[in-house]
């Protein structure tokens, strides 16, 4: 079987969740590739754990010291989640595992999501969601009235954010997907806010941008006589700015909508209904998330609608430009054809005044002629000389008339 064949039919199988019976603790944590590599994690996991980690893979699961290990490997960020059982000195919300101690607070920069799932049977947990110390919490049905989740959504001391799941009839496979769309909505939905700080930022930005364009435009409308040499120069450095600003942005924005997807794709996926007077999870979410993620967006949409104006603007100044070359190109051949016109003027008198040249000497040669034929004894009457030169003349005149008038035509 061919080795790209294999990859890609393989693809189903390379997000496998972690499967699992009865109440646990589920440590997640979502590090950014650009803050660690990932053959750092993996040495540093193998270092904590004592098990060599597979780096050619995209995903490990491995036990270790009570403890279940699941890495994988994505786009932009890895994630590492760390299960262990519930036991009876296991506090409330435990803090991570100590051989993770290390490697988290090394890479305490890196991690973009941290949370912590408690997982509790319906017929073990407390009873009470404020037993859990959850401040104006958040809870739904989810899963076909199969288990309940509640969140406050709020950091603790650790900078985690904390979920219960109480288990009414989830079996292992259905409570490891669960826990699995838990995690991604949380970790998708920090990762879509990236790009907030970005479009905050930008904003400041594209209103300078703006009120340069504003006034580029206002110049070239009134100020149509102006050469448009300097609006060109200034609106060039204004459509530069514009394409740096896209260039830096656009991917970030690309991933904040994808990511957004994800989290809006699992909330689905939860089957929420309400529980009590306590506002839905993912009601809670989106209330909050899509107006920031819509925010990224129009952002986004600003920036283009800004570029498109400036490339509109620009066309029509160049317009302008080319309509005025071509102006000063029409007077330009306007003003060769009246030379052209005063160049064949001269030449038609200077025809004339050559014929009349040529006549003259033409009748000093004969002249010159009839005189030494006096001077030789021969006499010639005027009448005579008269009848011998008219028509020589009159026939070379023509000649010269006709050769002239033929080169002409040519």
């Amino acid at each position: 079987m061919h080795p790209l064949h294999a990859s890609l039919h393989n693809e189903l199988h390379a997000r496998p969740s972690i499967y699992f019976d009865g109440p646990a603790i589920l440590h997640h944590f979502a590090f950014l590739q650009e803050g660690m590599q990932r053959s750092a994690l993996l040495n540093q996991l193998a270092e904590a754990t004592g098990i060599k980690m597979e780096s050619s893979a995209a995903q490990q699961i491995v036990d270790c010291q009570n403890l279940t290990l699941k890495w994988e490997q994505h786009t932009e960020f890895f994630t590492l989640t760390v299960m262990q059982p519930i036991e009876a000195d296991t506090p409330q919300w435990p803090s991570p595992p100590m051989l993770l101690k290390p490697l988290l607070e090394e890479n305490a920069q890196a991690i973009v999501s941290a949370t912590l799932l408690r997982i509790e049977s319906a017929h073990q947990w407390a009873g009470s969601v404020e037993h859990y110390g959850f401040n104006h919490p958040t809870g739904s049905r989810v899963g076909g009235d199969d288990a309940t989740v509640w969140s406050d959504f709020k950091l603790n001391e650790n900078s985690i954010n904390r979920l219960l799941l109480v288990n009414n009839n989830l079996d292992r496979y259905r409570l490891g997907r669960m826990a699995r769309r838990l995690f991604d909505i949380e970790t998708y939905r920090m990762m879509a806010m990236l790009a907030l700080p970005e479009a905050k930022s930008l904003s400041q930005e594209l209103t300078q941008y703006e009120q340069q364009l504003t006034q580029l435009s206002t110049q070239h409308a009134e100020q149509q006589q102006a050469a448009p040499e300097p609006l060109l120069k200034a609106l060039t450095a204004l459509s530069a700015q514009l394409e740096r600003c896209g260039a830096q942005t656009r991917q970030r924005f690309s991933a904040t909508d994808a990511y957004a997807r994800i989290v809006f794709t699992r909330i689905k996926e939860l089957r929420e209904e309400r529980l009590g007077d306590y506002p839905r999870l993912g009601t809670f979410i989106l209330r909050r998330f899509q107006p920031a993620v819509r925010y990224c967006a129009a952002m986004d949409q600003r920036l283009e609608t800004l570029a498109a104006s400036a490339t509109r603007l620009n066309d029509l100044l160049r317009t302008r430009a080319q309509v005025e070359i071509e102006g000063q190109n029409s007077k330009i051949l306007n003003s060769l054809n009246e030379r052209t016109s005063s160049q064949l003027k001269i030449q038609k008198a200077v025809e004339g005044l050559s014929i009349i040249v040529i006549s003259y000497y033409l009748f000093s040669l004969f002249k010159l002629g009839l005189q030494s034929l006096d001077a030789l004894g021969a006499e010639i009457s005027p009448i005579t000389a008269a009848a011998v030169i008219a028509p020589l003349s009159i026939g070379i005149l023509g000649i010269i008339a006709w050769h002239i008038r033929r080169v002409k035509k040519h």
